[in-house]
Parts: C-alpha cells; sequence; structure tokens
C-alpha cells in the first residue's frame, strides 16, 4: 500500500465509497436474489478464465473482463442490484501485479459504480419496459445508450487513476481512451442485450446462457491473436536488445526512434495500424548493425572511407534481415531506405523524393533527432530546440519538409520523454509525457544512429 501515492488511496477510497452507496439499496429492497446469484457466479467465473488467458499480459479492454454477464445484469436487474454482480468476481479475480488486494478494490468499485450508472440510464429510457415487451428495435435505444454511460464511466475512472497513481498528465490520460475501447464494450453490449432478452423469454434463464457459449469462443480467437501480438513484440524486443548489446554507444536508440515516429505518424493523422507499422520500422531501423564488425561500431573517433561503407551497408543487412518477418509489412520498406535523402545523394539506392517510402521518410527524421538529441562516444548532445532547427535547415534536402514540421509539431505539444526504456512501447498508449530533454550534435563523417 506504501506504494500507492496517497492521492491514489484518496481516490480509490473515494470511488469504493461511491460503489458501496450504489449497491447498498440493493439489501433494502426487494431485490432478486437468485438472479443476482446467479449472474455474479457466471461473472466471477468467466473473469477466472478470462484472466487465465491473459496471464502475465495486459488484456486489451473487453477481453481483461467478460462485460456480457455483466451487462446482462445491467438489462436484468434494479440498478443497486447490477452494481452487486461485478463485485465477488473482482474481488477474486487473480491479480499478479502489487498491492492486489488495492488493485481488486478497485477494480469491484469502478465496475460497481459503472454497472450502475449504465442501469440507471437503461431505466430512464424504458429500456425495461421495452425488453419485457418485447418492443424491437426500440429497446436497442435504451441499450445503446446505457453502453454508452458503461464505457464513458469506465473510461472517466481509468483517466482519474492514471493521473492520480501513474502521474500521466490528464490530457494523455483519457486522449482516445473511450473511443478505443468503446467498440469491444459494445460488442458486449449486444451480447448481453441478447442473453436478457433470452432469459426473460418463455423459455428462462437457461436459454439466455446460451449466448455465452459464441461469446466465448470469439473471446478465445481474440486471445489467440493476442498470444501471437505478444509473440510479435517478443521478437522484436529480442533484436533491439541484440543491437543494444552489440552497440552501446547507441543503447536505447531505438526504442527513441520508434517513439518519435510514432509522434510524428499521429501528428500527421495515420491510422492505428499504420502508427504501429511505423513504429516497427523506428524500433528496427538499425537492426542491419548485428552484420557489421563490433569493433567499427564502437569505434571512437571519425571513420575511415572504408569504414564507413561497411557501416553503410546496414540498411541492406537490416532488410535481408527481417525479410521474412510477415508482420513488419512497410517497415521493411522503411529499414532499407531510411537514409536515403530527398535530393537522391542518400543510399543504398540513391532514391529521391517521392521514390523513398513514406514510412522511409519519417524514419529518417525521427533517426536524426535522436542522433542530435542524444550523447554519444564521440560528441555531446544538442539540446532539442537546437535539433530542430537543424533538421529544419536541411529540410527539402536530406529531410522530408511536412516530416520535419509534424515532428516539430508534436514535440511542441507533448514535449520530449528522452529516458531509454528496455521494453517495447504499447502501440495503444498514450503519448508520453514531457521529460528531460538530454541534448546532442553530429560529428562531420559520422553515420547518424
Amino acid at each position: 500500500m506504501r506504494s500507492v501515492p496517497v492521492r491514489a488511496r484518496v481516490y480509490i477510497l473515494g470511488v469504493a465509497l461511491a460503489g458501496a452507496a450504489c449497491a447498498a439499496p440493493a439489501f433494502g429492497a426487494r431485490t432478486p436474489w437468485p438472479a443476482v446469484a446467479l449472474l455474479a457466479v457466471l461473472f466471477a467465473a468467466c473473469e477466472q478464465v478470462t484472466r487465465c488467458r491473459f496471464v502475465g499480459r495486459r488484456a486489451p479492454r473487453g477481453l481483461g473482463t467478460f462485460f456480457p454477464v455483466l451487462l446482462a445484469g445491467v438489462f436484468l436487474l434494479p440498478p443497486s442490484a447490477a452494481a452487486l454482480v461485478a463485485v465477488p468476481g473482482a474481488l477474486l479475480a487473480r491479480v499478479d501485479r502489487h498491492p492486489r488486494w488495492v488493485r481488486r478494490l478497485w477494480r469491484a468499485a469502478q465496475l460497481a459504480v459503472a454497472a450502475w450508472v449504465s442501469a440507471r440510464t437503461y431505466g430512464a429510457l424504458g429500456g425495461a419496459a421495452a425488453c419485457a415487451a418485447p418492443d424491437f428495435p426500440y429497446v436497442l435505444w435504451p441499450a445503446g445508450a446505457a453502453v454508452l454511460a458503461f464505457s464513458a464511466v469506465l473510461t472517466v475512472l481509468d483517466g482519474g487513476i492514471l493521473v492520480t497513481a501513474e502521474r500521466v498528465p490528464p490530457r494523455a490520460a483519457w486522449r482516445g481512451v473511450f473511443l478505443r475501447s468503446l467498440a469491444p464494450v459494445a460488442v458486449h453490449g449486444l451480447a448481453g442485450l441478447m442473453m436478457a432478452v433470452l432469459w426473460t423469454s418463455p423459455y428462462g434463464p437457461a436459454a439466455g446462457l446460451l449466448v455465452l457459449l459464441p461469446m466465448g469462443v470469439s473471446c478465445w480467437v481474440f486471445a489467440q491473436y493476442h498470444r501471437e501480438r505478444a509473440a510479435h513484440q517478443a521478437t522484436i524486443r529480442a533484436l533491439v536488445q541484440a543491437v543494444d548489446i552489440k552497440d552501446k554507444y547507441t543503447r536505447g536508440h531505438s526504442e527513441r526512434v520508434g517513439r518519435a515516429s510514432v509522434l510524428i505518424a499521429r501528428e500527421l493523422g495515420m491510422d492505428d495500424e499504420r502508427v504501429e507499422v511505423l513504429r516497427f520500422a523506428g524500433i528496427l531501423h538499425d537492426v542491419g548493425k548485428l552484420g557489421v564488425p563490433t569493433r567499427l561500431l564502437r569505434k571512437d573517433g571519425p571513420l575511415t572511407p572504408e569504414e564507413r561503407r561497411v557501416i553503410e551497408l546496414h540498411p541492406e543487412y537490416g532488410h535481408e534481415m527481417v525479410r521474412g518477418i510477415g508482420f513488419l509489412g512497410d517497415a521493411r520498406a522503411a529499414i532499407l531506405h531510411h537514409h536515403e535523402r530527398i535530393d537522391g545523394s542518400g543510399y543504398p539506392y540513391g532514391l529521391a523524393g517521392a521514390q523513398i517510402p513514406e514510412s522511409a521518410r519519417v524514419v529518417a527524421v525521427a533517426d536524426a533527432f535522436d542522433a542530435m538529441t542524444s550523447t554519444r562516444s564521440y560528441r555531446r548532445a544538442r539540446p532539442v530546440p537546437v535539433a530542430l532547427e537543424e533538421l529544419s535547415r536541411c529540410a527539402g534536402a536530406q529531410f522530408d519538409p511536412a516530416m520535419v514540421d509534424a515532428l516539430a509539431r508534436a514535440l511542441q505539444r507533448y514535449g520530449w520523454h528522452a529516458e531509454v526504456t528496455s521494453d517495447v512501447p504499447d502501440p495503444g498508449g498514450p503519448v508520453p509525457p514531457p521529460g528531460p530533454v538530454l541534448p546532442a550534435p553530429a560529428v562531420p563523417g559520422s553515420v547518424p544512429g
């Protein structure tokens, strides 16, 4: 508990008291306890099964918690009773990170508040009467509003815990979270509505439970995808660590180039899939250095022309190394062409202007920016404003002006978080908050990155 900041403790306690206040009326009213107990047991069982699939990894929103049962409770029960459905499962759920009991309490309180607000929204719009009639498609309106309310409450509360416990800036804590979480929650909400309709039909609760079968299968399929994606991340992490071990002077460079590439891509309005490809491209742009003699990478002082020609082969080496890794997509082109120049004087093929793949133009700017803002053995670092000024000076000749402008706008908005990390960042996560600026210039005759 000591590891939890004081303001986070206050925040968690406040949400827990709110959750208790939401559920308390259930103990003094005509609550359908058999239905509450059955749904609570189902939710707890689904929680155990779902979380076991993602043990040791963070599950995507909508998979870490099996929402159909919880939302079925929202559509079937009074608000206070709906708030109780999640509590046993959340308190008994498997938690791998400390402090475990605080995380369990937080999750139980969060889900209780979200379920209560959602059930109140559903009831206020006449959802219970429409479902019992049944009145289709009118019932979709209150059900949809309830799902929106549920997702909105989770988003607000999740952002609050990021701000209070992890000190994430408010803008980054809530940025894009609601839209990313809405799709999976909406799918679970539709399944919960189907479960509620069948539950109140002449076939009874047993028919409602049949909905869990296809949802369980779809959840398993998505879990397999998540495992495959985790394997991709492990592959990339291993390659990056191999480069860092070999070239100790640029340790952390790959992760920072990946981060800067993401900033540029998001500023240009690229979709999430494209952003992830560019993150991979930035992280792996120097993987070809594994084929360069270590003595050249660790040499103090300027390189001879022959040594420079050897190092300039690293984009081709890198492209050959990752050629068979299908999930990298266009990142392979960025690895091959990130040292091309807009004026055609770059390497390995001397491409110019639009001939250079867009991904390579993004990574070229990110690579040069981090090379200038990082201290190397042969020169000290430059401050971020000086590095941006140098990039602007070379725009149109060496770099794509659109990419340079995008990086400048992104850094003005978010700052530059220059700490070195050993892990591969999450593509869907918030943009890193501003951090300390590490200075860094290039030396004539040296190779960037």
